[in-house]
């Protein structure tokens, strides 16, 4: 069988690549050993905020109940894990099944089994030989496990979690240990604290989200602190043991027990059955590729999480849209300026563009504007009023060049920051936008008279 586009993984990348190459007139085969979707839809992005979502119900009448609001009674709250699961398998299915739909409606085929490459142009699957003029590349990544002392003997494994098996687990531990600060790690701190697990963080850097703006990540921090979350920074970690986790602290060797041990230490690229290509990698092991997405091989890209450039599924899904439309001969080019970031917390933390640290350091001379959510009517209306947003503009035109939200929709505010970045706006056309009341997206126009002059509400 003969095609233009075979594509190597079924993940947000690579399945958002066949279907836009096959629109574009393509013939099409996605080749995935499980079901499609990847990581991010069966054992990620999508069943991780399920269950974020139902934890905060939980919470928020809890929270509700500790208020002392008429008709809620906190002491009857229960939960019923399998229940949780059950929810979360349900939406999954749901949107799986409809991504194999979109495949039958576009043409697109689907070889199940796992690929090996023979060469640039031929795949094998299933003792069957493939043939293709270009290759997509969306094997994606797996999560790193190191070669901590005692993890291959005199410790039970069965205690061992990673992202997936956490979301199969038959119920909520009362103690987990986790290992990470990133996001993930962060993620499932927040879901398991809300839902009364006695949570331990553990990780080698100063704090949490090292990567995010340095006041959002501090700030929710000591929200988890004040949670109930221990934070134990700037730990290396020594050993696995029957007693627990061996943890070196300011010089000092002290053991966490736990039912459960969480590791979040990073992601590897998934390459597997692609040695044949002899693609060229960088220097942290991912695939290296352009701004078209093309690898050192013509007719081969590689996109999503096996390029390593961003694990996020927002951007495989983007770069699998380059990469189709390069191969079908339109131009077209990835811009990692106004990516979004988003941790799915309480409350949620949100960023796009250029952190004060780095605007600096890129020479731009730059206002910083902050407004509070605090100052927000509808954020006092519903007592969520932890957080702010924080916008920061070019002085030469005011153009915005970041945009740092915590709130409990940020992941949704955020991308009317996308939107008028993407656009070059400036926080003039931000100050000049009518936003409905109440709402909290109205922080935005505030912060923005603010980098002008004053806001309006403090």
């Amino acid at each position: 069988m003969t095609y233009d586009v075979i594509v190597i993984g079924g993940g947000p990348g690579g399945y958002v690549a066949a279907i836009k190459a096959a629109q574009l007139g393509a013939k099409v085969a996605v080749v995935e050993k499980e079901r499609l979707g990847g990581v991010c839809l069966n054992w990620g992005c999508i069943p991780t905020k399920t269950l974020l979502h139902n934890a905060k119900l939980y919470k928020d009448i809890q929270k509700s109940g500790d208020l002392g609001i008429r008709g809620i009674d906190k002491e009857k709250l229960n939960i019923d894990w399998k229940s949780f699961i059950a929810h979360k398998d349900s939406v999954v299915d749901r949107l799986v099944s409809g991504i194999y739909m979109l495949f039958r409606k576009n043409k697109v085929d689907l070889i199940e089994g796992m690929a090996q490459i023979i060469d640039k142009t031929h795949v094998e699957v299933n003792g069957q030989t493939l043939e293709s003029k270009n290759l997509i590349i969306a094997t994606g990544a797996s999560e790193n496990i190191p070669d901590l002392p005692g993890l291959k003997d005199g410790f039970d494994k069965s205690l061992l979690l990673n992202s997936r098996a956490t979301l199969q687990i038959e119920e909520i531990p009362k103690e987990l240990v986790i290992l990470g600060g990133n996001v993930y790690a962060v993620e499932f701190a927040t879901l398991f604290n809300a839902l009364g697990s006695n949570i331990t963080m553990i990780f080698n850097s100063d704090g949490i989200l090292s990567t995010v703006e340095k006041e959002m990540s501090k700030t929710l921090e000591r929200q988890l602190k004040k949670d109930g979350v221990k934070i134990i920074a700037k730990a290396e970690i020594k050993s696995l043991s029957y007693e627990g986790i061996i943890a070196d602290v300011k010089g000092k060797e002290k053991i966490y027990k736990a039912d459960k041990y969480l590791l979040s230490l990073g992601i590897k690229p998934n390459l597997s059955g692609l040695e044949n290509l002899n693609l060229k990698l960088n220097s942290k092991g991912f695939v290296e590729t352009n701004e078209k997405m093309e690898t050192n091989i013509k007719g081969v890209y590689a996109i999503g999480d096996v390029n390593g450039k961003y694990p996020l599924a927002h951007v495989a899904s983007a770069e699998g849209i380059v990469a189709a439309e390069n191969i079908m001969s339109k131009v077209s080019k990835m811009n990692y300026n106004h990516v979004p970031l988003v941790a799915y917390t309480f409350p949620e933390i949100a960023s796009v563009g250029l952190t004060e640290e780095q605007a600096k350091e890129k020479g731009h001379d730059i206002t910083i504007s902050k407004f509070p959510l605090s100052a927000n009517g509808k954020a006092l209306s519903e007592d969520d009023t932890v957080g702010f947003i924080k916008i920061i503009s070019d002085n030469e035109y005011g153009e915005i060049i970041g945009t740092h939200i915590m709130a409990g929709n940020a992941s949704d505010m955020i991308s009317s920051a996308v939107a008028i970045m993407q656009l070059e706006g400036t926080v003039f056309d931000m100050a000049k936008t009518i936003l409905p009341h109440p709402t909290s997206s109205e922080i935005f126009m505030e912060a923005a008279f603010g980098a002008i002059d004053k806001p309006i509400h403090i």
